[in-house]
């Protein structure tokens, strides 16, 4: 049977900070290997759909170069497999993607010249594996309009997400987005909709005329289907899902995979976790190193000491060096006798010989980003190079691309040292 999936993946993500200023959210590097779209391609290939349409527009550099043609998920297909839809746009601002809405309705026409009965649309930034046929089997067997994956979250984050109420048989009779008070329900919404195709092309049109709407599924699009009793159903998954829209939830997310059990099994044979790897060595583990607690990738050489942390490919970490509670990317260097502790780093950042990453109060909040960076984590930016014994506090920021001329004294805690990349 012929299925087709449009995957939002144009988000500007601004609540990951320097994660997600270069880079589109989905892109954003997760769990020693993948990338977070990795989750929702996977999940695709994994339900036998291998037509889809990535949906791209902020900074799509990195997620172009990631998903490629399609070969690691099997979508590199002569008919089907994956197709990268970025706007085009002409002399207007109008002309790119004004909401999730409008992102479908400007490429209608890939929907069109398919055969399909439903299309999936699906978010590009959330961790979780998902069988789509159950959510098909119950979107057919209550013959609904469209059908949204629900999962019920904690009473105190109902204001992050869209939140759903519901009958007993599941029909949808109230959608809250993002509300600000407790509504007598938990239900939120996945990012996950199922729709008859026919009915999306309608009302896409529709959407599409209204001067009011700013064309965003959650905001506009779902309230006034449900207001006006358009057969919306809501399927309850009962897995592990999780928005790591945040600086905090990803860094929990990541940590969270180095429990036993972890809240997915990544190395399930039956559904797979499809990514794009370069080859890599094996890990080295030198003498007197200790590794406990931790996920370390190919290409990682340790001398040193890493607890509960994370490491992504071609990370070296120098003898007397410690690496604790902390994500470190792709070919980062920590030199000797340095110390990260609930630090997250970017790509390619060198570390100087006796630095100390995360270090005293964590009271103080970033002062360029209080909303984002509270909690005591640090945030260390793609390329940037410390110099030798210096101290980052915590909640501290270092931009990309910084170099160690441009630390004039320790970064104190909630302090930001920026780069040449800075973007204001």
């Amino acid at each position: 049977m012929s299925r087709y999936a449009f995957i939002l993946a144009g988000g500007q993500g601004t609540r990951l900070c320097l994660l997600s200023e270069r880079r589109a959210k989905p892109a954003v590097p997760f769990g020693g290997k993948y990338r977070i779209i990795d989750f929702t391609l996977s999940n695709c290939v994994n339900s036998g759909l291998f037509d889809v349409g990535v949906l791209t527009q902020y900074r799509p550099t990195s997620l172009n170069q990631h998903i490629g043609i399609g070969r690691p998920w099997d979508l590199d297909r002569f008919h089907g497999g994956i197709q990268l839809l970025q706007p085009a746009p002409g002399s207007f601002a109008a002309d790119w993607y004004q909401g999730t809405a409008d992102a479908i309705f400007q490429n209608l026409l890939h929907l069109k010249r398919r055969r399909v009965d439903e299309v999936l649309i699906l978010s590009g930034d959330h961790v979780y594996q998902m069988d789509y046929n159950v959510l098909y089997a119950f979107h057919r067997s209550n013959r609904a309009t469209l059908t949204v994956a629900v999962t019920e979250v904690p009473e105190a984050e109902i204001g992050e997400f869209g939140i759903l109420q519901t009958e007993p048989n599941g029909r949808i009779t109230a959608f809250h987005e993002k509300p600000k008070a407790p509504v007598g329900s938990r239900l939120a919404s996945m990012g996950v909709y199922l729709f008859d195709r026919e009915h999306l092309i309608r009302w896409l049109v529709e959407d599409a005329a209204m001067k009011d709407s700013s064309h965003d599924f959650g905001k506009d699009l779902l309230p006034r289907l449900v207001a006006r009793g358009e057969g919306v159903f809501a399927y309850r998954f009962q897995g592990y899902w999780q928005d790591v829209g945040t600086l905090d939830s990803f860094y929990a997310a990541n940590l969270a995979f180095l429990q036993d059990p972890p809240p997915l099994q990544l190395g399930d044979p039956t559904r797979v976790l499809h990514t794009q790897s370069a080859d890599r060595p094996p890990v080295r583990v030198l003498s007197g190193a200790r590794v406990r607690d931790s996920m370390v990738a190919n290409g990682c050489t340790i001398e040193g000491e890493v607890v509960n942390s994370v490491l992504f490919p071609g990370v070296v970490v120098e003898k007397g060096a410690v690496v604790r509670d902390s994500i470190v990317m792709h070919d980062v260097r920590v030199a000797r006798n340095a110390v990260l502790d609930r630090a997250i780093l970017d790509k390619a950042v060198q570390v100087g010989e006796g630095a100390r990453v995360g270090h005293g109060d964590e009271s103080t909040p970033n002062r360029a980003c209080p909303q984002h960076l509270s909690s005591g984590l640090v945030l260390i930016g793609k390329e940037a190079r410390l110099p030798a014994g210096i101290t980052v506090g915590r909640n501290a920021r270092v931009g990309s691309g910084v170099q160690e001329d441009d630390f004039t004294a320790p970064v104190p805690a909630g302090g930001v040292v920026d780069g040449p990349d800075a973007m204001h």
